[in-house]
């Protein structure tokens, strides 16, 4: 899949220093929900089985390339439920590629794959409130805030928002 300057791929083993990078971020934990690094094994573990079928597994997790082919980041899809035609959808730019529009071009490509390929009728994200620039990409996108769980996630020794953000494909 590709818009350009933007091409989304499947995880390979080539990509394992930038996931580890990713998923080990202290500072991204608090949108992940997780609060201690993942072994290497574990990752490890993850590539090899990105062959496995979003069917079966219920997710799938693409590389964001640039034009010259050089990973920027992940956009994945989560709690994929097949009778619903839904799916979660969550993105991270790695940081010095962050407000470049590859973001947004990321989510396009992943939409046109979930409707195409999996028939989807709503994809939604899961956002922390003080998030601006995940709500601004979302909203720009064409997802709607839906709904807000109050004081949903602990970090930072305090309890925080986390807004729902829908699309509904009506359409397809």
């Amino acid at each position: 899949m590709s818009l350009q300057s933007v091409q989304l791929r499947s995880l390979q083993p080539k990509d394992f220093e930038v996931l580890v990078a990713i998923e080990n971020d202290p500072k991204l934990w608090r949108y992940s929900n997780q609060n201690i690094p993942y072994s290497e094994e574990v990752l490890s573990a993850y590539i090899e089985n990105q062959h496995r079928s979003v069917f079966d597994v219920g997710q799938k997790r693409f590389v964001i390339t640039n034009a010259t082919q050089i990973p920027i980041g992940f956009i994945d899809l989560f709690d994929f439920e097949i009778v619903h035609q839904r799916a979660g959808v969550g993105i991270v730019i790695l940081e010095e590629y962050r407000n470049m529009g590859y973001g947004k071009k990321s989510l396009l490509l992943l939409e046109i794959y979930a409707i195409n390929k999996l028939n989807i009728k709503n994809l939604y994200a899961n956002i922390g409130a003080e998030n601006q620039p995940s709500i601004q990409l979302f909203s720009s996108s064409g997802f709607e805030r839906v709904g807000v769980k109050k004081n949903w996630n602990f970090y930072d020794g305090s309890y925080h928002d986390e807004y729902l953000f829908q699309k509904e494909y009506k359409n397809v």
